[in-house]
């Protein structure tokens, strides 16, 4: 065959499969997790030289990028405020968790536990160790302003909303704490993200409901759909301690707790147990998803059960 020859075969090969793979729309796998604490139990493994995440690296590491609600305070500032639980991390917590989390949501009720001071130290942290986080910021506009994550040329908008009390954790016009999950507020957010920041996914996740209930209220039910009336792609939950269901709603999906994840001092069974969400997308939205089990220890540790069936499915778009 003359060299002439073979190079138009090369040339139309190429071409075919350049094609080819211009026509397979680019995909993105994200990874949520729930609660993370990373004081008491996970604080003593990580003080002792061990890694809370190990359990889980190789699931965690298999996503282009991973999530996880942040459900402490890492500072060594502030006095811990009145309430029945706070948790502060020491900030050498923050290398094993840059290690296997990208970004972080600091919109739930501990990351106040300590105060104004504490809270600003932790954000001053976040942004040195190269932390994203999102839901909690120095004033209003900072906490409810989303982190975009752009992957593969899709730009993706997190979200994050706190509405379990004290409320006083709140970021003000001028003052430091969460977003703090108002109807009017949260749909207009999610317009504005999609207007203003031309995003082609947005995601609100969510610190809602009520501890230790298997199942979600009439409240969250009727605040995830509204959401996605707004735009939102999807609405991921966390907060009480233990899953809560899934639900497909107008074709988006809704995964209304993921449970615990990194997080000890839990008698409950069900609070020893949660999902690591799986999510694979393009520009248009979710086509994969599933949850890992995982089991978490005394300390609280997390490991993957992959014995326990657990939500799963796909997304089939009207033609």
């Amino acid at each position: 065959m003359k060299l002439s020859t073979c190079s138009a075969i090369l040339f139309l090969f190429l071409a075919f499969a350049g094609s080819a793979s211009a026509a397979e729309p680019a995909s993105v796998r994200l990874v949520f997790t729930g609660d993370v604490m990373l004081a008491d139990g996970p604080g003593k493994v990580i003080e002792r030289g061990g890694d809370p995440f190990a359990p889980f690296a190789e699931i965690l590491r298999d996503a282009d990028y991973t999530i996880a609600n942040l459900e402490c305070v890492i500072a060594t500032r502030g006095q811990a405020v009145k309430k029945p639980w706070t948790f502060r991390a020491h900030p050498r917590t923050l290398a094993v968790l840059k290690k296997h989390i990208d970004a972080v949501s600091l919109a739930n009720n501990h990351t106040g536990d300590f105060g104004h001071d504490a809270f600003l130290e932790q954000i001053e942290l976040l942004k040195t160790a190269q932390i994203p986080a999102f839901g909690g910021g120095r004033n209003r506009a900072d906490a409810h302003r989303p982190l975009i994550v752009e992957l593969k040329g899709i730009r993706i908008a997190l979200l994050g909303y706190n509405e379990f009390k004290p409320r006083s954790f709140e970021a003000g016009g001028t003052t430091p704490g969460v977003a703090w999950s108002v109807d009017a507020r949260v749909l207009a957010d999610i317009a504005a993200v999609r207007k203003n920041q031309h995003a082609d996914l947005v995601i609100p996740f969510m610190h809602w409901g009520h501890e230790y209930e298997p199942a979600p209220d009439d409240r969250q039910r009727q605040l995830a759909h509204k959401m996605i009336d707004a735009g939102a792609d999807m609405v991921v939950g966390a907060h009480p301690h233990c899953t809560q269901g899934t639900e497909i709603y107008n074709n988006k999906l809704i995964v209304y707790s993921l449970g615990n994840f990194v997080f000890d001092g839990f008698k409950e069974p069900e609070a020893k147990r949660g999902w690591v969400l799986r999510l694979t997308l393009d520009r248009q939205g979710l086509t994969r998803w599933d949850t890992v089990v995982a089991d978490i220890d005394e300390e609280g540790v997390p490991s993957p059960n992959l014995k326990v069936e657990s939500p799963r499915g796909t997304i089939v778009r009207p033609k």
